[in-house]
């Protein structure tokens, strides 16, 4: 459990899965893949859906096409600057231990991050930190954290405290 004192800071991570890609694309590097139709309606959903749950003061994404696009239309809704949007490419075919080591490296100012990335270590990453399981996160999917820690680098696997999980299908008849 947290327990939020005078001198600590309480760090809040969103872990959210790229929407759903196109696969039409024969000759398309799987780093250029586009958001398919479904993708292109989910990741924007999904943003309207967050906006009553998270501010964060930084979004951290993949440069994959198809993050780039989910991450820029989450934070449109989120009413945070796409321009300000941090595009780091270890996260593109990160493990969980990579993606641990990113998550790390943020910065201490920002205590709300929403990190857009790939499976399987996003999956991974999410069974790591606390009291969830997951055999796969959905595309669009998103898991949320709470760490009762002052500093990134402060945060390991089994610290997380889980806050909610939200998914495209939740909200679709």
């Amino acid at each position: 459990m947290f327990h939020e004192g005078k001198n600590r800071a309480m760090k809040k991570l969103y872990l959210m899965r790229h929407a759903k890609s196109d696969w039409s694309g024969y000759y398309v590097s799987d780093f250029e893949r586009t958001l398919n139709k479904r993708g292109k309606h989910d990741a924007p959903m999904m943003g309207e859906i967050l906006k009553e749950k998270i501010a964060p003061d930084l979004i951290v994404s993949s440069p994959a096409v198809r993050a780039k696009l989910t991450a820029e239309a989450v934070a449109e809704k989120l009413g945070y600057d796409p321009a300000k949007i941090r595009f780091e490419e270890d996260i593109y075919e990160a493990s969980a231990t990579e993606l641990l080591r990113i998550v790390h490296e943020l910065p201490d100012d920002a205590q709300e991050v929403l990190l857009i990335g790939h499976n399987p270590g996003l999956t991974d990453l999410i069974n790591r930190f606390g009291n969830v399981r997951l055999d796969n996160l959905p595309t669009a999917s998103l898991v949320g954290f709470a760490f009762d820690v002052a500093h990134w680098r402060e945060i390991e696997p089994g610290m997380g405290d889980y806050l909610f999980f939200e998914y495209p299908k939740k909200y679709k008849n």
